[in-house]
C-alpha cells in the first residue's frame, strides 16, 4: 500500500507552504487529506486505478490531479518545486520534535539551516538561544529532540507495517502454491515499532511463490532472491523476508522466528537440560536426533512441558516460568472488545458526522460507542465545543440513537487539563456527559512534579472518568512528558479513575510496560482509537495487542462490558 508515502508526501507540503506563508485553509487541506488517506483500508493506488480519488473525503479536483501523478510517475512536480523555493529537508527537521514550520524558517533565514547535521551543530555552538523568540530553553529541548530522534532509528509504526504486512500476506495466501503461510518476528509479538516483515509458509512449489513476491508492485529493490528466502525492500521503506519451510519444521520455524531473541534462548536452555535439541528445525532427540516436534508450536510447547504461550507474551517477563506451571492468564481475546471510548466527530476536528462514526463502528461489530469531541472553552484550535453546543450535540447524539437498533451512542467530551490542573470547562457541563475524558494537551516540557500535580488534580475532580493518552508520547516523534506513574496509579486506585489505552498507531499510550503497572494495581484500564476519521476506528485491535502485551484478561478492560455495566464501572 502507498497510503502512508501519499500522506508523507501532502504532509511534507503542507509544512512547505506553511514555511511559505500560504493562507491557512490551503495548508489545512493538505493536512486533513494526509490523515484521511493515511487511515484508509483500501490501497489508495486501487482507489486511483479505479478514477475514484475525488471520492475520498478531502480530496478534490487539485489533490487528484497531484496524487495521480506520485502515483503515476513516483515523484511530483509541484513539490519538487517547492523543495526548491524552500530548500530545507522537512523529512528530516519535521521528526524533531516542537520544530515548526515556523521554527524551522526562522533557523533558514538566520543561519540557512537545512537539515538535521546543521540544525544539531547549531545547537551545540550556542547559536539557536541568541535568535528572537527562541532562547536557551527552545535550544536545549531541540539538542533532546534531536538525541531522541537518533535514537528512535528507522523503525516503523506497528498500525502502518501491520497493514502492509497482511496486505503482503493476503495476496501471498491467494496463491494456490501455498499452503500455510503467517506473519513472523516482532510484528506478531505487536511490539510498537518495526524493523522489518517476516513471512513464513509452507509450499510444494516454491520457486512461483519467490517469483510473485519479488514482483510485487511496491517492491522496490530485491536483496536476495533463492529457492527457500528472498528478501526486497519495499517502496514504503520496509524490508520484508519470505521463508519458506518444510511442514514438519512449520511450527518449530514460526516459534523461532517470531522471538524474542531472550525467550528462545531459555527455551533452547530448557530443553538441553531435558536432554532435547531446540532449533527452527524442530526439537529432536539429543543422543538419536530423531525429530520430536515441530509441526505445530502448540506441539513443541507440550513437548518441551509448557503451557502455549501467546506470542504477545514471549518477551523473559515471566512468561515461561508460569507456563511451566499452567499458570499463565487467559488474555484479552480479539473478539471480546464490544465499544470504542474515544473517538472525533465533525462536531470539532473529525472528518464525519456522529451517525457515519456510529454505523463504521458498528459494522466492526462493536455494541456501543462513546463520542468524546473536544470540549472546552479555550483550546479552539480543535474547534471545541462550549457549553451551548455540547447540548446541541446531545440532540443530535439522540436522534441518531433513535436511527439505529442494538447500538447505543454515549455522549463524552475530552475535556483540557490546564496548566494548575483545573479542566476547560465547568463542572455543571461536565456532569451532563456520559463519560469524561482529561488529558494534557500543553506544557509538555512541564517539571515532573508539575505535570504529576496536574493529573492527580484532574483525577480528584468528582467528573473525570478516564485519563486519556496519559503519557502524551507519539511514537518516533515525541517522548513522554516526566511524571510520577507511581503516585498517578495511587491516585487513579483512589479515586477509581481508569487509565486509557489510546490505540491510534502514533500513541499507544499507555504502553504495555505501564498498562501492565496499573494492572498489578488493580486499576481498569478503557481503549479507545482516538479516530479522526471513521477509518481510524479499525485501529481499536492495536490497542487489544497493548492490553495482551499487558497481560490483561477481559475483565480488566472496561470496553468488553455491556454498556450498563461499563457505566456502573465509572465514578458516580
Amino acid at each position: 500500500m502507498k497510503n502512508t508515502l501519499v500522506a508523507e508526501l501532502l504532509r511534507n507540503i503542507a509544512q512547505l507552504l506553511e514555511i511559505k506563508g500560504e493562507l491557512v485553509f490551503k495548508i489545512r487541506a493538505y493536512e486533513k487529506a494526509a490523515l484521511v488517506i493515511e487511515n484508509l483500508e483500501e490501497d489508495i493506488e486501487d482507489i486511483w486505478k479505479k478514477n475514484k480519488l475525488d471520492d475520498i473525503p478531502g480530496v478534490g479536483e487539485a489533490l487528484t490531479k497531484k496524487i495521480s501523478e506520485f502515483l503515476e510517475t513516483g515523484k511530483l512536480d509541484y513539490y519538487e518545486k517547492l523543495k526548491k523555493a524552500v530548500p530545507v529537508n522537512m523529512e528530516e527537521l519535521g521528526k524533531v520534535e516542537g520544530l515548526g514550520p515556523k521554527t524551522i524558517l526562522k533557523l533558514y533565514k538566520k543561519y540557512k539551516i537545512k537539515n538535521l547535521k546543521e540544525l544539531e551543530k547549531a545547537a551545540k555552538q550556542g547559536k539557536i538561544r541568541v535568535i528572537e523568540g527562541l532562547g536557551p530553553t527552545v535550544e536545549e529541548n531541540i539538542l533532546k529532540s534531536i538525541e531522541f530522534a537518533k535514537s528512535t532509528g528507522n523503525r516503523f509504526l506497528l498500525g502502518h507495517a501491520l497493514d502492509i504486512a497482511e496486505e503482503i500476506k493476503s495476496k501471498l495466501k491467494k496463491l494456490k502454491e501455498v499452503n500455510k503461510i503467517e506473519i513472523a518476528g516482532s510484528l506478531r509479538r505487536k511490539k510498537e515499532t518495526i524493523g522489518d516483515i517476516d513471512i513464513l509458509i509452507t509450499s510444494k512449489n516454491p520457486a512461483k511463490v519467490m517469483d510473485f513476491f519479488t514482483k510485487m508492485d511496491n517492491v522496490a529493490d530485491v536483496l536476495a532472491k533463492g529457492h527457500t528466502k528472498s528478501s526486497v525492500r519495499l517502496k514504503e521503506g520496509l524490508d520484508a523476508d519470505l521463508r519458506v519451510i518444510g511442514e514438519k519444521s512449520y511450527g518449530a520455524a514460526l516459534l523461532y522466528f517470531t522471538g524474542s531473541k531472550q525467550h528462545n534462548i531459555i527455551l533452547r536452555k530448557i530443553a538441553i537440560k531435558k536432554r532435547m535439541k531446540l532449533s527452527e528445525y524442530g526439537i529432536f532427540n539429543k543422543k538419536t536426533n530423531g525429530l520430536l516436534a515441530g509441526k505445530t508450536e502448540e506441539e513443541c510447547y507440550r513437548k518441551l512441558g509448557f503451557q502455549y504461550i501467546e506470542p504477545e507474551l514471549r518477551e523473559d517477563e515471566d512468561e515461561i516460568e508460569l507456563a511451566q506451571k499452567k499458570k499463565l492468564p487467559k488474555l484479552i481475546s480479539y473478539k471480546d472488545v464490544k465499544s470504542d471510548l474515544q473517538m472525533h466527530t465533525n462536531w470539532s476536528d473529525g472528518n464525519n458526522t456522529i451517525l457515519e462514526m456510529a454505523l463504521a463502528a458498528k459494522n466492526l461489530g462493536h455494541k456501543y460507542i462513546c463520542i468524546t469531541d473536544h470540549i472546552g472553552m479555550t483550546f479552539k484550535i480543535v474547534n471545541s465545543l462550549d457549553e451551548k453546543r455540547i447540548k446541541k450535540q446531545r440532540k443530535e447524539i439522540d436522534k441518531a440513537n433513535k436511527q439505529l437498533k442494538n447500538f447505543t451512542i454515549l455522549q463524552g467530551g475530552e475535556v483540557n487539563i490546564k496548566a494548575d490542573g483545573s479542566l476547560d470547562m465547568k463542572n455543571s457541563a461536565l456532569k451532563e456527559l456520559d463519560i469524561v475524558l482529561a488529558s494534557i494537551h500543553s506544557g509538555f516540557k512541564n517539571p515532573k512534579e508539575k505535570i504529576t500535580k496536574r493529573m492527580i488534580k484532574a483525577m480528584e475532580n468528582p467528573h473525570v472518568d478516564i485519563i486519556a493518552h496519559p503519557s502524551g508520547r507519539l511514537i518516533n516523534a515525541r517522548p513522554a512528558y516526566e511524571f510520577d506513574f507511581d503516585k498517578i496509579l495511587e491516585k487513579a486506585k483512589q479515586t477509581k479513575t481508569i487509565l486509557e489505552i489510546n490505540a491510534h498507531p502514533q500513541r499507544l499510550d499507555l504502553n504495555y510496560i505501564n498498562a501492565r503497572a496499573a494492572l498489578k494495581k488493580g486499576i481498569k484500564l478503557s481503549i479507545g482509537t482516538d479516530s479522526h476519521d471513521a477509518e481510524q476506528l479499525r485501529h481499536y485491535k492495536l490497542g487489544i495487542a497493548v492490553a495482551r502485551r499487558a497481560w490483561a484478561n477481559k475483565k480488566d478492560i472496561i470496553n468488553t462490558y455491556s454498556v450498563k455495566d461499563m457505566l456502573n464501572l465509572l465514578k458516580s
